[in-house]
């Protein structure tokens, strides 16, 4: 049985957590995988009306019978993953507790990393990144800088102190000195942090050996990506990025497999284009039609509650994608959106001082100066929500699609026709 990779093909917010869920309930999944990110991370899920919200999370955790783990690539803020615990069981979900894997390896977002995030950001003025402001950034940097808490570390409190104190050396001269912010007490973050480990002991083990072995007895194991290839800070739109690598690759460094244990890498892609926060973005609309996408598309941010910038589809983001992700296929979602226009355009190329460019961009200089060329395709004005075959769709909504997946850089498994689990329409079975 295969190592299933889904991640996004755009900056995020394409529909991650519906195509997970899909996966995890048309085919049998055991193990379900956050590999990259924090609790920046926001996916959706509607089930018979229900809509559930995910974070820290994998959505594999609303999968009765699954495991979800949270493996060693990941940020962890012990209490955005409490909190949201608690918030699934106060809505009956039982059992959510029991079939979750935290890594010892994985690194501690404490309440210093969000008040070091916040005061940067606000310090960067216009040069803002547009951060979720939940310590992200700044978890990663220690875990580079090598000043980081594991969640190993929680459960020896003399270690704890020790690193903790390493830590906040040099972030309590940053906010007294440049920030003029009060130094964080060393004792106050140790306590806080102790407070959680004897609920989090029963689920903290090896992830990588736990998922190695799964993959050894032949049971499918399905990693789910955080952001967004274009947030990724190595191939992304850098710098306004994200802090970790949530493309192809670093799934499996986040959750220590090895390539070779990848059978397929699904990329989900919206049937137009959103990004949250600063940075450039080819195809954004400040018209009437952006401000119809965003409605009709409820582009609202899940984690950040902030409203997302509109646009139309970009083929050239979806081919960079496919390329630095070694997609084997797609999975289009909002095509229902798209139902209230007579004629779609779709970006198939840039134009870059007079120039036509079909590739990524090579410079960020380039790229802030990229204008979309556009091909038209004819719209179906109707509503396609109740769709179940792809022969339902009208006519024109299959060429749209046909379209995309041929200047797209993969085939196309599946079409999302609206935020329910049964609204999905599969193109090429798998």
């Amino acid at each position: 049985m295969p190592g299933i990779v889904v991640l996004g093909a755009q900056w995020g917010d394409e529909g991650k957590g519906k195509a997970t869920d899909l996966l995890a309930t048309t085919d049998r999944i055991d193990f379900v995988v956050r590999t990259s990110g924090g609790h920046n991370a926001g996916h959706t899920i509607v089930i018979d009306g229900e809509k559930y919200a995910t974070h820290l999370l994998p959505s594999g955790i609303l999968t009765p019978g699954a495991t979800s783990v949270i493996a060693g690539g990941v940020v962890v803020s012990p209490e955005a993953l409490f909190r949201e615990l608690d918030g699934l069981i106060e809505r009956g979900l039982d059992g959510v507790e029991d079939r979750l894997r935290v890594s010892a390896n994985a690194h501690v977002i404490a309440s210093y990393h969000a008040t070091i995030d916040k005061v940067t950001e606000r310090f960067l003025g216009k040069n803002q990144i547009g951060t979720t402001g939940r310590g992200i950034g700044p978890a990663y940097a220690d875990k580079v800088n090598r000043v980081g808490v594991r969640i190993a570390d929680i459960f020896d409190e003399k270690i704890l102190h020790a690193k903790v104190e390493a830590a906040l050396d040099l972030r309590n001269h940053l906010l007294t000195k440049v920030y003029n912010r009060r130094a964080i007490e060393v004792e106050a973050v140790v306590e806080e942090l102790t407070s959680y480990a004897e609920r989090l002991r029963p689920m903290v083990c090896d992830t990588s050996l736990l998922l190695n072995q799964a993959l050894d007895r032949g049971e499918t194991v399905l990693f789910e990506g955080a952001q967004a290839t274009m947030l990724d800070v190595d191939h992304g739109t850098y710098p306004f990025v994200t802090s970790s690598n949530p493309v192809a690759g670093g799934v499996c460094v986040g959750a220590g497999v090895g390539p070779t244990r990848i059978d397929r890498v699904i990329g989900v892609i919206k049937a137009y284009t959103t990004r949250v926060g600063s940075g450039p973005f080819p195809t954004e609309l400040f018209d009437e039609d952006g401000v119809q996408l965003q409605t009709l598309g409820g582009e609202i941010g899940v984690s950040t509650g902030r409203t997302r910038r509109c646009g139309w589809y970009d083929a050239v983001v979806a081919r960079y994608a496919s390329r630095v992700n070694g997609l084997t296929e797609f999975f289009l979602t909002k095509l229902d959106i798209l139902g209230a226009w007579d004629s779609i355009p779709v970006c198939v190329a840039y134009e870059i001082d007079g120039q036509r460019v079909e590739e990524m961009p090579m410079t960020q200089t380039e790229f802030h100066h990229a204008k979309p060329v556009y091909e038209h395709f004819e719209g179906w004005r109707s509503d396609i929500s109740g769709c179940r075959t792809f022969e339902d769709l009208p006519p024109q909504a299959q060429a749209y699609v046909r379209a995309l997946e041929e200047i797209s850089g993969a085939k196309i498994w599946g079409v999302g026709v609206g935020p329910g689990r049964e609204q999905t329409v599969v193109v090429n079975p798998a």
